[in-house]
């Protein structure tokens, strides 16, 4: 006979998984009855449906999975409580938090980023390539479900301190398909998941989500390697909006006043209003919260004294980009042929685990371009001609290094060159070298002028080569992803561009123009 524990064990865990079974059961009857509606709606509205396309769409409204639903349980959060998602560029990470029922927020999950490109830093010009950093607030409006690469979600670059710097640049997204330029690219079966997530606290009540890109985790140890780098005052600032999240698990609120970031800016005691930000003026007498500032002021404290003995012990000084754009998770990389990780080796608190991936966590499909290996890997190899990318920039830079001689090696090339060998040809310069091939375009998705399309018939061009819905992640089977071959680092190829397709309707003004 069982004891009282055992029973009390075997019941909660039954009771865990009923409860699993009810929100799965909620999802999907409410997402069939949201489609039947919205579905007689475009009946009675006929060709009028601006306003409900995010929800008509069958990819945007896949059911959060069992296995999240299950998590969730475990950690005592609601299907539709708030999230807040967290992004690393060293680490190819994302995160995705959720509120609990105490209300702070806790790690859900970590995504490893297939793809993103640029360099560590922030983006300021249309056209740089760079992926952005900084906080931002993504708002239902900001959901693409029509997007060309499976689903996405617009980060709203540029923000008021980004504007307040004449930084320029859109269409910067979050989406599917592996392939960046100037995004952070996931899988689709990655996407589908952090697209459902965030669709659900928009049901919840939600009314934005803060999204928070970092070049690294702004730990000791990353802060003592990347010292040296000149976007150290832009990362300090950041930083400190890190650091209130850290204390706190609150999601921080963010203002702008004198071209810079302030984090949870409240009214003083006796003030009888809310003080008012402008990005570019000076800022309001307010103040933050004891306990926030309190805790704030400690950590940084502590870390940056750790950051101060680890650079007095020679912490080395991280490399400053040289041609590489961008980076990818190790998981990812782990699966191609010559796959690298370029920017993304990896850091200081990295979450994930190469041995926890026996396969690569969604679909990596056969145009993937990662990134290219560190230029310590290129000694010797041909020139590689520069990739063109569109604005008035200039194109990104490429590691180069001069081609070696092939036809005979360093000693026996110069006992020649003196008359020590019996060959008695004079010797001669070398032939010059071919110029470089130009690069091709990926063929995995080539960029298309929207603009020349009819919008009527260009719907239903997207209709007909939309791809099929991909499986969750967790239901996928196990066997390992195959991936083509990826390009060898001497025959590079640009990536095609990260570009939505349009709808006509209020999507308009935030997908129609090039990063």
């Amino acid at each position: 006979m069982a004891s009282g524990h055992e029973r009390y064990d075997r019941g909660a865990i039954i009771a865990r998984w009923v409860g699993s079974f009810a929100l799965i059961y909620r999802s999907l009857s409410r997402a069939l009855i949201i489609l039947a509606a919205l579905a007689a709606s475009v009946l009675l509205a006929g060709c009028d449906t601006d306003e409900i396309t995010l929800a008509t769409n069958a990819k945007a409204n896949q059911p959060v999975s069992p296995k999240l639903i299950a998590a969730m349980l475990e950690k005592d959060m609601d299907l539709q409580s708030p999230i807040l998602i967290r992004l690393f560029k060293e680490e190819a990470e994302l995160e995705v938090w959720k509120q609990d029922r105490s209300g702070r927020f806790a790690l859900l999950k970590t995504y490893p980023i297939c793809r993103w490109s640029g360099d560590l830093g922030p983006k300021v010009r249309e056209g740089d390539r760079q992926a952005p950093e900084g906080f931002y607030n993504i708002t239902p409006a900001q959901m693409n479900p029509q997007s060309a690469y499976y689903l996405s979600f617009n980060t709203g670059y540029p923000n008021a301190y980004d504007r307040a710097l004449g930084h320029s640049g859109s269409e910067l997204m979050v989406h599917g398909d592996c392939s960046s330029r100037g995004c952070y690219a996931m899988t689709d079966e990655q996407i589908s998941e952090i697209y459902s997530l965030g669709r659900e606290s928009f049901f919840g009540g939600q009314r934005a989500f803060q999204f928070g890109a970092f070049p690294f985790r702004m730990t000791p140890v990353n802060m003592a390697k990347h010292r040296n780098n000149p976007n150290m005052p832009f990362w300090r600032m950041i930083k400190e909006g890190y650091d209130h999240f850290e204390v706190t698990r609150q999601e921080p609120k963010v203002d702008f006043c004198e071209k810079k970031y302030v984090f949870d800016a409240a009214k003083p005691p006796d003030a009888k209003r809310d003080p008012v930000f402008q990005a570019s003026a000076k800022c309001p007498v307010y103040v933050i919260p004891d306990e926030i500032a309190d805790g704030v002021r400690e950590k940084q404290q502590q870390d940056e004294a750790e950051t101060a003995r680890l650079i007095a012990r020679g912490t080395p000084v991280a490399r400053l980009n040289t041609g590489i754009d961008g980076g990818m998770n190790k998981v990812f990389a782990s699966k191609l042929t010559n796959g690298s990780t370029g920017l993304s080796d990896g850091g200081d608190g990295q979450g994930l685990s190469l041995e926890v991936f026996n396969r690569a966590p969604g679909t990596i499909p056969s145009h993937v371009n990662p990134p290219r290996p560190s230029d310590s890997l290129l000694a010797g190899a041909p020139e590689e001609p520069k990739i063109a990318v569109t604005g008035s920039s200039p194109p990104t830079r490429v590691a180069t290094a001069a081609p070696a001689e092939q036809s005979e090696g360093l000693f026996s090339g110069l006992a020649r060159r003196m008359g020590l060998t019996g060959d008695s040809t004079p010797s001669s310069p070398p032939p010059a070298a071919a110029p470089p091939a130009k690069p091709k375009l990926a063929e995995g998705k080539p960029p298309r002028p929207e603009a020349s399309i009819p919008r009527a018939k260009s719907a239903e061009t997207r209709h007909a080569a939309r791809p099929p819905l991909k499986p969750s992640i967790s239901d996928q089977p196990p066997t390992e992803t195959a991936a083509a071959p990826a390009p060898p680092p001497a025959q590079p190829s640009t990536i095609a561009v990260a570009q939505p397709v349009v709808q006509a309707n209020s999507f308009e003004s935030r997908f129609a123009a090039p990063k």
